[in-house]
């Protein structure tokens, strides 16, 4: 049984692990693969058909905890304790839920002192006991009147002092308004984050790279209190060397080296079935959700992809989401604006014609040639290929080339 200490407003959590509230959706499930001995069972639950529209949930069933994410910043917005039997919870270092203390209203009030009076829900039957960034439901099926102006106390209950069957952890002070908060500054890790990326144009129009915003830290990493949140803008452009990228952002999260080119027989050079020497290669910058590719012989950038890390894509929990906004010129007189929660309908009735017939991606990795996910859709158009996911239509990834 799971032994966690409870923090308003901020986390749950052990000496060993802590789940924050802002964390991203990727951190979240690198702790719990950690901790596999311990939390055996994990299901991710989203909505297929329109990922937006739902938080996310990672629900861990053995041990009574969900944790609600955010569908656009996938950052953990709510941590909720639906069985309280199947874990110990403890506020201050003191037990409040145990198999030997049982969470009702006095010890509950004994353990995180005065508040406002309990709200009662009539249409569950349930008093909810607020705390700011905490809130506590109990159970009634009693038929009481709105006579509980001194709070739970002093109302009686025929069956005995009522036991809290949820808790919920949040920011803010009501758990219907709350917001999934900015990236806390114990979750940066020393890595840089993407805040946004756009295209980078020439004079003539034409698409020359990528400008990113990044934040991470600031300050010392030895002393916490001098530990800040600090941006920057950097400039991606097709033809800077490994050096420049590296200057710009830092050193990737890993480098790939392609095997083989199996979108070079859509290519119109007369070269596509010549083998180049040297094998070109990826620097993948994971938490940036972004990978640049390098030719092998100038070691210069011919591409980028920017990766939207949708639940139900096979690149699922590789990449954390990239925060894209590109304006793309068609022509002189039709422009279209490509997000990261854009779908494909969308720019499909822009597009009209500009864009070609999809060619089908269907991915497989090396070690297992199954993909329980199915084949995408990519559609090329004005130097960039947008690969969508054809049960719902949202945009998976954006490649953009040379």
């Amino acid at each position: 049984m799971l032994d966690l200490e409870v923090v308003p407003e901020r986390s749950l959590g052990n000496e060993q692990w802590e789940l924050v509230l802002g964390m991203p959706i990727s951190q979240a499930i690198s702790i719990l693969r950690a901790q596999c001995r311990m939390i055996k069972d994990v299901h991710l639950c989203y909505c297929d058909y329109d990922p937006l529209a739902m938080d996310v949930i990672l629900n861990l069933t053995e041990d009574g905890i969900r944790l609600v994410f955010d569908p656009i910043s996938q950052r953990l917005k709510i941590i909720e304790v639906y069985n309280m039997e199947r874990v110990k919870l403890k506020y201050c270092g003191v037990h409040f839920n145990s198999p030997s203390v049982s969470p009702t209203n006095d010890q509950i009030e004994m353990s995180f002192g005065a508040t406002h009076p309990g709200v009662f829900d009539p249409a569950n039957q349930q008093f909810i006991l607020n705390f700011r960034g905490l809130s506590f439901f109990f159970p009634s099926n009693d038929k009481l009147e709105h006579n509980y102006s001194h709070g739970l106390g002093s109302l009686q209950f025929s069956n005995g002092p009522p036991v809290v069957s949820k808790l919920c952890i949040y920011m803010g002070n009501t758990l219907s308004e709350t917001r999934a908060p900015s990236l806390p500054i114990s979750c940066y890790q020393s890595k840089c984050y993407c805040e946004k990326v756009e295209l980078l144009k020439d004079s003539n129009g034409q698409i020359s790279g990528v400008k990113i915003e990044l934040y991470g830290e600031s300050g010392s990493p030895n002393k916490q209190n001098d530990v800040g949140q600090s941006s920057l803008v950097q400039e991606i452009k097709f033809g800077d060397s490994c050096q420049d990228v590296m200057s710009s952002l830092g050193a990737p999260c890993k480098v790939y080296y392609k095997d083989e080119d199996k979108m070079k027989i859509h290519s119109k050079s007369p070269e596509k079935q010549l083998e180049k020497e040297e094998s070109d290669y990826f620097y993948n910058y994971f938490t940036l959700g972004i990978d640049i590719l390098f030719d092998g012989k100038t070691h210069t950038v011919t591409k980028l992809v920017l990766h939207n890390n949708y639940p139900g894509h096979y690149d699922f929990n590789i990449y954390y989401r990239a925060y894209f906004e590109l304006q793309l010129d068609l022509d002189t007189e039709t422009k279209c604006c490509v997000t990261s929660t854009t779908k494909w309908d969308k720019v499909e009735e822009i597009l009209g014609e500009h864009y070609s017939k999809p060619v089908v991606l269907n991915r497989r990795s090396s070690t297992n040639a199954t993909n329980p996910f199915g084949p995408t859709f990519c559609y090329g158009f004005n130097s960039v290929i947008v690969e969508v996911m054809p049960n719902n239509n949202y945009i998976a990834s954006v490649t953009i080339y040379k």
